[in-house]
């Protein structure tokens, strides 16, 4: 029994040692593609956010058209057709019914009132 245990220690830290040694053999090639990677990743900044399609920023305290067409995203002069569409587009995705916020269902119900006036 003892010389078993023995053999299986033995084989086990030569199979610990193999890998440690392939690990450390390996190492300089997985840092450098780590680097390279590293470089590759794109870079976020002021100005790549500032470009973005996506609105900025809370509601206004008194909603203005430039707020409501980018709330239904239409243009400021849309015609009623389109922020009908726009609005029943929106909604489905934002009702609390499904799972939305009453209070952005409500911002989505005051920019197609202010809209269709």
């Amino acid at each position: 029994m003892e010389a078993s245990t023995l053999i299986a220690a033995g084989v086990g830290l030569a199979v610990v040692g193999f890998t440690g040694r392939y690990i450390l053999k390996r190492m300089p090639h997985l840092s450098q593609r780590m680097a390279e990677a590293y470089k590759n990743v794109p870079k976020l900044n002021s100005q790549t956010l500032a470009n973005s399609k996506y609105y900025k920023g809370g509601f206004e305290s008194k909603m203005t058209r430039r707020e409501a067409s980018l709330i239904l995203d239409v243009s400021p002069t849309a015609s009623k057709v389109k922020v009908k569409q726009q609005f029943k587009k929106i909604m489905a995705v934002n009702h609390p019914d499904k799972g939305g916020s009453p209070y952005v269902a409500a911002k989505i119900n005051e920019a197609k009132d202010l809209l269709e006036k």
